[in-house]
């Protein structure tokens, strides 16, 4: 696609981080490859199979190799609570639907909508909601291997 002629394109400064742009990329790890994954495409897996009317759902999508670093997706059914819980690496969430409701340290309650970020620690006690307006999706990702320990174990759902 030609840029407008009335659109100036970027560039970069021509400053010491120039050259360092205008190198050659190191070649990618052949064990590593890209990822495409249309939404349509996620083969969710079910938590707790026995009631997946009310069971979450997950999608790993990406581990690294070296670290254990991973990318997942989780869908959880509306209204669902996140009883209090850790995870051993850093976290974050991005909100793709529905109202994420997390709950800070100081119980303080945050809504999170569509496009919404937040981070939490390693070792952060937090637990979490979803909106009762529709079923709640969303990206996360963490620096180590995903976990989750629970403060304490968390009632099964009632079939």
């Amino acid at each position: 696609m030609a840029v407008p002629p009335t659109t100036t394109p970027y560039r970069i400064p021509d400053d010491s981080t120039a050259s360092h742009i205008a190198q050659p990329p190191a070649p990618p790890d052949p064990a590593d490859h890209m990822l495409n994954l249309p939404a349509g495409d996620i083969a969710w897996e079910l938590f707790q199979p026995d009631t997946p009317e009310q069971s979450p759902a997950v999608k790993i999508v990406h581990v690294d190799p070296n670290t254990g670093a991973t990318r997942l997706f989780i869908r959880c059914p509306r209204g669902m609570h996140v009883p209090p819980h850790w995870h051993t690496g850093n976290e974050t969430h991005t909100v793709v639907q529905g109202t994420f409701i997390v709950e800070e340290p100081d119980g303080k309650r945050v809504a999170l909508g569509p496009g919404s970020f937040n981070y939490i620690p390693a070792r952060m006690v937090h637990q979490a909601w979803c909106g009762d307006g529709e079923d709640v999706v969303l990206f996360i990702t963490t620096d180590k291997p995903w976990d989750l320990v629970w403060i304490s174990e968390p009632e099964a759902p009632s079939a």
